[in-house]
C-alpha cells in the first residue's frame, strides 16, 4: 500500500473514530456509541491521545465520525458521487488546508489545520483530508465496511491484493466458523 505514515495515521484515526463513535453492529452484537464522559474517553482511546479533551470537542468528533461513516459506506458500495459531497462538506466545515508546522526541536510536518485550531477541528480536518486523498487517489476501493453478518464496522484495506473483507480477524473467523458448521451440517 502506498500510504505514507502520516496519511496512514489519518486513515487509521478515521476508522477508529467511526468504529468507536457511531451506532450499529460490531462482531455480531448491537453497538451503541458512548455518550457524555464515556464519549470523551472513547475519543481519547480512538486517537491514542492524552490531550485535555472536553465534551464539546468529543461531541464535535462524534459528528465528524457520522460524516466519515457516510463516506466509508458510500465508497464501499462504489457510490463515490455520494461520498464526495459529504467529504467536501466536512473539508469546508473543518477549514482543512495544508500547511507546514513544527514544534520546537522537531522537523517540519504537513498538517491540515491551523496551529490555533481546536483539537477536534484539527482531527476533523486531518481525517477529512486523509479520506479525500484516498478517494481522489485511486484508493476509494480500499475503504470498506465489514462483510460479516451483523457487523458494520469500517476498515482501510492495506493488503497487497486489496482482498480484505472484514474489519477484524474476529469477524473473519466468525464467518469461517459459520461456513464450516453449515457445510458440516449439510454433508
Amino acid at each position: 500500500m502506498l500510504f505514507d505514515s502520516h496519511m496512514r495515521t489519518l486513515l487509521d484515526a478515521s476508522v477508529a473514530l467511526v468504529n468507536a463513535l457511531t451506532d450499529g453492529e460490531a462482531r455480531g452484537r448491537r453497538y451503541v456509541a458512548p455518550q457524555g464522559a464515556e464519549r470523551v474517553e472513547a475519543v481519547r482511546a480512538a486517537l491514542s491521545a492524552a490531550a485535555d479533551l472536553g465534551r464539546a470537542e468529543a461531541d464535535r468528533l462524534a459528528d465528524t465520525a457520522q460524516v466519515l461513516r457516510v463516506v466509508f459506506e458510500a465508497a464501499a458500495a462504489d457510490r463515490l458521487d455520494d461520498a464526495a459531497p459529504a467529504l467536501n462538506a466536512l473539508l469546508r466545515d473543518s477549514g482543512a488546508r495544508p500547511q507546514l508546522d513544527r514544534a520546537p526541536g522537531q522537523p517540519w510536518q504537513v498538517h491540515f489545520h491551523g496551529a490555533d485550531d481546536s483539537y477536534a477541528i484539527g482531527w476533523s480536518a486531518g481525517c477529512a483530508t486523509g479520506l479525500a486523498m484516498a478517494l481522489g487517489g485511486d484508493y476509494a476501493g480500499r475503504l470498506g465496511v465489514c462483510a460479516a453478518p451483523r457487523c458494520d464496522r469500517v476498515y482501510v484495506d492495506t493488503s497487497r491484493n486489496a482482498g480484505r473483507q472484514f474489519c477484524s480477524t474476529a469477524c473473519q473467523n466468525r464467518v469461517k466458523a459459520a461456513v464450516f458448521r453449515a457445510r458440516r451440517a449439510g454433508g
